[in-house]
């Protein structure tokens, strides 16, 4: 094997192990649940995510393959037509069998075909046969992260509001103030350059022209989002879009997913909880806002007389800007408060998130 496929072996068994490493703090009653269409179960993110291997890398490349099993294609295909029929999305929660036992079954066989054939194809199909594996990897990272959003939607279903992973609240030190920073526009490129990895949706790279600009300069704050919550910002149609507006009429929608409202109180952020993956906690003031649609992000930036950047914009902003921050490597799954390293950006300069 050499040292490239060698890497990479390695690289596959640390992100296999970390999805099943993920479904540790999970029973499997909670494996199985599935809350609402666009929730897939746990048990279905670690099939999915091994039929994607054994479907684009074994089936093409595997001398004498065969199927784990022949239904198994139909039950654990997503949206991928040109790999034939699927079990219908919103019910997958209805799959008792095959058993967590079984799917895990399933994945070490595949994981073991997918090594061996890392370590024994030659020729002209090794470099298609790392490319395939590279992209089943970042698939499933991208199912780690679905995984944990829907294991939190499922559980905040439960009255009890159960913790996937107990923790204490860690209250979050106060963020720099809001600072903006000037963007120059004109004419600039987009999208995917050079040789690493990139998903298809990123290319191919173009040019778009951009007016000047500001962006803020790090993310809204809970007591922030609250302040918008306290005017009434839900209530009042001049800030949404006819869609949004209708979404939160119809939905009862009063404040952020997860935000739980105690004793009717809504003048400050002690009026409210959040639910997180740790269980009901004080809603911290100081930390990001999460878990807002595009509607209420909108609606939020024209009652604070601003709007959203467009893609172009926010590519343009952010290119060159260090991937920093909480990552599920160090179990941080949230954001925590930007402090600005150095004078508020109020004038003129680098481009940065």
């Amino acid at each position: 094997m050499s040292a490239e496929a060698a890497e990479l072996a390695a690289r596959f068994r640390r992100v296999r192990a970390q999805t099943e490493a993920l479904i540790e703090p999970l029973t499997p009653e909670d494996c199985q649940l599935q809350s609402m269409p666009d929730v897939s179960p746990p048990k279905w993110h670690l099939a999915h995510t091994t039929w994607f291997f054994e479907t684009f890398v074994l089936a093409p490349f595997q001398p004498a393959f065969a199927p784990f099993h022949p239904r198994f294609g139909y039950l654990f295909n997503s949206y991928y037509e040109a790999a034939g029929p699927r079990h219908a999305r919103p019910r997958r929660g209805l799959l008792s069998r095959p058993t967590l036992g079984e799917v895990l079954e399933y994945r070490r066989a595949i994981d073991a075909r997918t090594l061996d054939l890392l370590g024994s194809v030659e020729g002209a199909h090794r470099a298609e046969v790392e490319r395939r594996v590279q992209l089943g990897l970042h698939h499933e990272q991208q199912h780690q992260e679905l995984l944990l959003m829907d294991i939190k939607h499922a559980f905040f279903q439960n009255p009890l509001f159960p913790a996937y992973r107990p923790r204490a609240p860690e209250p979050a030190a106060a963020p720099s103030p809001l600072g903006w920073v000037e963007v120059e526009g004109g004419l600039v490129e987009i999208g995917h350059a050079g040789e690493g990895f990139s998903f298809d949706n990123e290319t191919p790279r173009h040019r778009v022209f951009l007016e000047p600009f500001e962006l803020a300069d790090r993310l809204v704050t809970n007591a922030e989002w609250q302040a918008f919550v306290a005017d009434g910002g839900y209530q009042d149609p001049k800030y949404w879009l006819s869609d949004g507006w209708h979404w939160v009429n119809t939905e009862g929608v009063r404040a952020p997913l997860y935000w739980v409202e105690q004793d009717g109180l809504q003048s400050s952020a002690a009026g409210f909880e959040e639910f997180t993956l740790g269980g009901l906690l004080p809603l911290e003031p100081d930390a990001p806002v999460v878990h807002v649609s595009l509607y209420e992000a909108d609606a939020f930036a024209r009652w604070a007389g601003a709007r959203l950047p467009t893609e172009a914009e926010w590519e343009h902003a952010a290119r060159g800007a260090p991937v920093e921050g909480n990552t599920l490597d160090a179990w941080a799954p949230a954001p925590r408060p930007r402090h600005r390293r150095g004078p508020a950006p109020d004038s003129t300069a680098t481009p940065g998130p």
